[in-house]
């Protein structure tokens, strides 16, 4: 409720904001820095006119100031104010995006950092850091993975064998292709091809499939044991269709030994330490710790193409923008063939094994079985470049391809699942809109 006070030149109110209802020396919001009062009560005047002060907060009275400089002084403080808030609220949209898309941010801010000032990349090379990022993501990999989800895709076991078998064994084929294409760098095209050699993406799969509807426990069952094989099966592909085309001989067994030391062997620790540790699973579960994991887990990712950019900077210096870009445009190519074959795939084998009764019909086996089937992942992929060294050419012109194809991959997939979504609920779709 207001009251009418009368204040004198004598005041200044100061930190607190009170509203004014004088009509001609107030018209507007009165905050900070003009009057300060404490368990005051009565009237004050201030040039014989009565002011309407809606008190907020208990003032103190304190030293003298001219009214007419205090209240210009307090609408600039005002304006500041405003601006400050306009500035928070324009902000927000850009925190937000920020947090949904923080994998492809970190990993493009990682390869500008590495270009912008190699030096410290370099230095956190000698010191192993990359190294130790793919020991901790793989780490923080075995604690959110839930194996009871894996039972639930028990019943549609042929679509999840045919899907390990393109990830592992079709789509690798499909690297001799790419090495084809004749790109200065030549290390463009080879980094393409491993990618192309790699299990599937640890969670942007189970993801998409699960929005889109699709049957989320084969996805993740499918996830799973591809990249538990991959660490068997990824040498001898980069073996077969890589290194003979380039030329020179992969040490196999080496490569084997260093994934399972930084990738089966943290991943097996991450899902020991989950079963182990009473209330630990229930823990991770959690949505919003889950977000926290993913967000840890995307920080390390992103340090890999950060050293491996800063050590081959000299280089990326002297490559030419239009074969980068062509470099994009083949993985954007390569990810839409994955997606058609994995599609045409599928519906040959539904009309081979049953038509409308086969699971491979079933709308929900079908999604994701396209959708995982067709992803490749980025970390064994960074892990592997880091291990094979200079074997194939610069690291850090092989993991560029291999971080754009990534980001296409998601890019297109995610628009994919829109469509899906908005083809099975048009109306709830045009209720959001």
């Amino acid at each position: 409720m207001a009251e009418t006070i009368q204040a004198s030149p004598s005041f200044r109110v100061a930190r607190y904001s009170y509203s004014f209802s004088h009509p001609i020396l107030f018209n507007s919001h009165f905050s900070a820095d003009r009057f300060r009062f404490s368990g005051f009560r009565g009237n004050l005047k201030l040039n014989s006119s009565f002011l309407t002060i809606q008190r907020r907060f208990i003032v103190t009275p304190i030293v003298a100031t001219s009214p007419s400089n205090s209240i210009d002084g307090n609408r600039n403080r005002q304006l500041e104010v405003s601006d400050s808030w306009n500035v928070l609220n324009g902000a927000r949209p850009l925190l937000k995006f920020a947090s949904n898309n923080f994998l492809p941010l970190a990993l493009i801010g990682g390869v500008v950092f590495g270009l912008a000032n190699p030096s410290i990349g370099c230095l956190a090379d000698r010191y192993y850091l990359s190294k130790m990022s793919t020991f901790c993501i793989f780490i923080i990999s075995g604690l959110t993975l839930r194996s009871e989800e894996i039972a639930a895709a028990v019943k549609a076991w042929p679509v999840g064998i045919f899907g390990l078998a393109s990830i592992l064994l079709f789509s690798p084929v499909f690297s001799r292709l790419i090495l084809q294409f004749n790109l200065q760098p030549p290390e463009f095209a080879t980094g393409l091809a491993i990618f192309n050699c790699m299990p599937t993406t640890l969670s942007s799969g189970v993801a998409l499939t699960q929005l889109a509807g699709g049957n989320s426990a084969l996805a993740l069952s499918m996830t799973v044991i591809s990249n538990l094989l991959g660490i068997l099966v990824v040498p001898f592909s980069i073996s077969k269709f890589i290194a003979a085309g380039v030329g020179v001989s992969v040490p196999t067994g080496k490569l084997f030994i260093s994934l399972v030391l930084t990738l089966l062997i943290p991943l097996i620790l991450g899902k020991v330490f989950r079963e182990s540790f009473k209330g630990l699973a229930d823990f991770v579960d959690q949505n919003q710790n889950r977000k926290v994991l993913s967000v840890i887990s995307a920080i390390f990712l992103s340090l890999v193409p950060w050293i491996q950019v800063s050590k081959s900077r000299s280089l990326l210096m002297l490559v030419n923008p239009t074969i980068f870009l062509l470099a994009v445009g083949m993985g954007v190519l390569l990810h839409l063939i994955l997606l058609a074959f994995n599609s045409l795939a599928t519906k040959i084998l539904a009309a081979i094994s049953g038509g409308s009764r086969s699971v491979f019909a079933k709308r929900q086996n079908a999604i994701a079985l396209v959708l995982v089937a067709s992803q490749k992942t980025l970390p064994v992929a960074v892990a592997v470049v880091d291990q094979l060294g200079s074997t194939f050419g610069a690291p850090g012109l092989l993991v560029l391809p291999c971080v754009a194809a990534h980001l296409n991959q998601i890019v297109l997939d995610s628009f994919l699942v829109n469509t899906l979504i908005r083809r099975d609920h048009p109306v709830h779709t045009a209720r959001t809109a």
